[in-house]
């Protein structure tokens, strides 16, 4: 605990600031050398998931999954090169699309962010 230099009230040594008549509170060096330390290391992305989060998206595109058009019962035709649709007729299914194209986006943040490298 440290004093306060206006009031005197005693104060944690982490406090850069008196919580009561908020007067800035001196830090000693070794502080200082922590918060910049501190302040220095930031946290970085990890890149090599975000490359491979944006080669799966690339490749969901490529291959989208296919549905029967709207003439026919639904069901699912599974997921073939866009060039090459499994049937003449058959349509790229936009809502499954869209769930494996966010899926894929949240999920390569997250994981880029989980496995972060110290910079």
């Amino acid at each position: 605990m440290k004093p306060c230099p206006a009031c005197g009230r005693a104060l944690p040594e982490i406090n850069r600031y008196c919580t009561y008549c908020g007067t800035g509170v001196a830090i000693d060096t070794a502080q200082k050398a922590t918060v910049q330390a501190s302040e220095a290391t930031r946290d970085q992305l990890n890149l090599h998931i975000l490359y491979g989060m944006v080669t799966v998206l690339v490749v969901s595109v490529i291959m989208p999954p296919w549905e029967t058009p709207p003439s026919q019962p639904a069901a699912f035709l599974g997921f073939h090169f866009i060039l090459s649709p499994p049937q003449p007729d058959a349509i790229v299914s936009r809502l499954l699309l869209t769930i494996e194209l966010t899926t894929t986006a949240i999920a390569g943040l997250y994981l880029s962010f989980l496995f972060r490298s110290k910079g």
